[in-house]
């Protein structure tokens, strides 16, 4: 019998640094900046590479041909209850109103550590009913490729 390599998402975490990009667009220029974490974060959604398919259908073959162009690195839907005095939620609702990309650090529960840059195009809040708790929703649109170190199984 084979044993499972997944894992939960307990315990992962993202962090902002507000105030700079990296100097160089790899490990060592994202990991000499300062980043302050996200509180109370819920749902950190999903991130990765995806590529728009080009589909091209020729008269005489009638079969459709399918290739890969442009990718995207996504946008990151993320969950968390809202603290309005937290530092990062703070960060990230000054990083809504700039045009400058800011710098993301995800860590996982394994210790993977995955660093991008994003416009933060969102952070509306949600009142909802009497028995929810207060949501601050995070929207990140990644605008460069995502540099991961730390890689674990």
């Amino acid at each position: 019998m084979t044993t499972s390599k997944v894992r939960t998402s307990a315990g992962s975490t993202i962090s902002i640094c507000l105030t700079t990009l990296p100097a160089t667009y790899d490990v060592p220029g994202f990991a000499a900046l300062t980043y302050v974490p996200v509180a109370e974060v819920t749902d950190l959604g999903t991130i990765g590479k995806v590529y728009t398919v080009t589909k091209f259908a020729p008269l005489g073959s009638r079969a459709v041909v399918k290739r890969k162009g442009s990718y995207d690195n996504g946008t990151m839907a993320i969950k968390a209850g809202y603290s309005p005095t937290d530092p990062g939620q703070i960060a990230v609702q000054s990083a809504r109103d700039s045009d400058i990309s800011s710098s993301y650090k995800l860590v996982t529960q394994s210790g993977s550590i995955y660093y991008f840059t994003a416009q933060t195009s969102g952070t509306p809040i949600g009142v909802g009913t009497v028995d929810q708790i207060t949501t601050f929703d995070i929207t990140l649109d990644l605008d460069n490729d995502i540099i991961a170190t730390n890689l674990t199984a």
